[in-house]
């Protein structure tokens, strides 16, 4: 086995013997955890949008301003930055279901703009035309054209760099930090009894999610392991600082989601678990806590947020298994 990174489009043909377990773990426990919108009756919660001020109303529309367009940008990071740099046929197993799974985030998502009166146009421009929203977009979208360009070269320090960067760009602020935040946002209403079925649409996103966090992170690590070129003082210190980076960028964005806050909701809260999501992040590649921030929000270990992932090298494929068993018992409640 050559190593995880490569180019060779004949390479990675052969499933067997499986030489990453746990990205072929990981795939089989995403196959279980399939989901599809529409069993969610999210109609239901038509009755309780009536009753929401016009700030919460426009806390999710802005949510879903970001998260829709995102969930597509962050299948250009894998299918431009991710798929074509890696040779284990494990690894594409997973990232041909992750591809989909965020796929069916984008249709989840639509879902949400169809049933709930929401203008569509609006939200769509809002990605463009809110800056702190741009911001955040345009960092993305600079790392993931980064790899298009033909001067890249997988073997090169330089390239692997790139590879790892993209990684951090899109799994560990995109997905571990910047929509963990909005999960937080949208989760909150649950927790005042309003918009309980646009919840759990929210917690199947948050499980498949965990997933891509833990490959993610996988990923990164078994990379820095296997080139020791990239293990450099200077490329960690450029790493942990793409994350505090990321981190201001979201404290800008979370003031514009909620200038005035909301009953038992507000920016700097937000504010907070975007620091103590970051400060996780951190633990997880091997680097101290920048903010030492405390959760403000404990009722989201409920929705299988970061108290199960920090210490997801422990998990099993059961504990998601079961989950999703669980979910199919409440969907047929649901239904």
């Amino acid at each position: 086995m050559a190593g995880l990174l490569g180019t060779g489009i004949q390479d990675g043909l052969l499933l067997k013997p499986v030489h990453y377990e746990w990205a072929y773990d990981l795939y089989n426990q995403a196959v279980a955890n399939t989901w599809f919108p529409n069993e969610i009756q999210l109609a239901q919660d038509l009755s309780d949008w009536d009753k929401m001020s016009d700030e919460e109303k426009h806390a999710l529309t802005f949510l879903m301003s970001y998260f829709n367009p995102n969930e597509l940008l962050v299948n250009k990071a894998l299918a431009f930055g991710v798929y074509p740099y890696v040779n284990a046929a494990e690894c594409h197993l997973y990232l041909a279901k992750q591809m989909w799974e965020e796929a069916n985030h984008c249709m989840a998502f639509e879902y949400v703009l169809e049933t709930f009166p929401i203008d569509r146009k609006s939200a769509y421009a809002a990605h463009v035309e809110t800056p702190s929203m741009a911001r955040k977009e345009a960092f993305e979208t600079k790392f993931i054209k980064r790899m298009t360009e033909d001067t890249l070269d997988i073997t090169t320090t330089d390239g692997k760099k790139d590879f790892i960067r993209n990684l951090i760009a899109y799994n560990i602020i995109l997905e571990g930090i910047w929509f963990y935040s909005g999960f937080m946002v949208a989760l909150s209403f649950r927790q005042r009894n309003l918009l309980r079925n646009f919840a759990s649409l929210i917690s199947w996103v948050v499980r498949d999610e965990s997933l891509h966090l833990k490959f993610g992170i996988n990923l990164i690590l078994t990379t820095l392991e296997e080139n020791e070129d990239l293990q450099t003082k200077e490329f960690a210190d450029e790493i942990c600082q793409m994350i505090l980076d990321g981190v201001e960028m979201e404290e800008a964005y979370n003031k514009d989601l909620l200038p005035n806050g909301i009953l038992g909701l507000n920016a700097d809260y937000i504010n907070q678990y975007v620091k103590y999501l970051a400060d996780r992040r951190l633990e997880e590649l091997g680097f101290e806590p920048h903010y030492n921030a405390s959760n403000p929000a404990k009722w989201m270990a409920t929705a299988n947020d970061t108290f199960e992932l920090v210490n997801f090298f422990e998990a099993t494929n059961t504990s998601y298994e079961v989950n999703a068993q669980a979910d199919n018992g409440k969907k047929s409640q649901t239904s």
